[in-house]
């Protein structure tokens, strides 16, 4: 993945500043529409100001009736569940937490840019979801918070969250908090994805997850969580390219663009 050629992508490194550029530019073949949201946090741990920045572009603003789909490009500082003691300092490379859920949306954008669907869409890449350490829960989700409280009336009718969707092993359960607060959604995803025949959608609620879709959900939007959190190199040194597979992608990225253009 062209991503992670980039390096580690965690906020204050080289690679954080160089995947912006790539993702600015990228989204900007496919629409003019695009912002960079920028914001800083205050690590207090560390005593550091950070300059992150959430990435935006939309398609088709003329459409009232809207959809947000959204991912992490950011990844994390520390491979903490790395089985290598001496790993667990080193930032990881992200192919599966965070590239995967970005690369998807950047294929959905080039088809958006050629072909308009039912809805206006926004694609959201979020900063900062992964930033903090175990049990600093208001360390996470940095990019979709700052977000989801700087929306005014913004109020599509649905959003749709891809993390950790590249796996070769792709196994995807109703996300327990999406399931409460947007089952009709969850409904629709996973109707969608028997129609198509992908067994990698199993009807049953197995995790619940911080993640970016909670305050959006806190903020008003019905928002799915598509996740597979049973990845085995999850915030370790090899969660990398080659433990990612292109047709879990196109499963996701088929679901999703049934949903939009049906």
């Amino acid at each position: 993945m062209e991503q992670c050629e980039l390096g580690p992508r965690n906020p204050g490194s080289s690679g954080h500043q160089r995947a912006k550029k790539y993702l600015l530019d990228m989204l900007g073949q496919y629409t003019k529409f695009v912002k960079s949201q920028d914001f800083t946090y205050f690590d207090s741990l560390r005593g550091e100001r950070l300059e992150l920045s959430n990435i935006i572009a939309s398609f088709y603003p003329e459409l009232k009736r809207r959809v947000i789909l959204c991912a992490h490009w950011d990844t994390r500082p520390i491979a903490d569940e790395d089985p290598d003691p001496e790993n667990r300092s080193q930032p990881i490379l992200g192919a599966n937490d965070g590239a995967s859920g970005v690369a998807l949306l950047l294929e959905i954008a080039s088809l958006l840019a050629s072909e308009k669907p039912k809805w206006g869409v926004d694609i959201v890449l979020f900063d900062g979801e992964d930033y903090g350490p175990a049990g600093r829960l208001d360390m996470f989700v940095l990019g979709s918070r700052f977000f989801s409280e700087n929306i005014g009336n913004y109020r599509p009718e649905f959003g749709i969250l891809v993390d950790l969707v590249g796996d070769q092993d792709l196994n995807i359960y109703r996300e327990g908090y999406s399931n409460r607060y947007a089952k009709n959604i969850v409904d629709l995803i996973w109707s969608r994805a028997r129609e198509l025949g992908f067994e990698s959608f199993h009807d049953s609620v197995k995790h619940w997850v911080l993640d970016d879709h909670i305050p959006l959900i806190q903020a008003g939007i019905r928002c799915v969580d598509i996740i597979d959190l049973d990845y085995p190199y999850w915030h370790t040194l090899e969660d990398t390219p080659d433990k990612c597979s292109p047709q879990s992608l196109k499963q996701v990225g088929e679901v999703i663009l049934k949903i939009l253009y049906e």
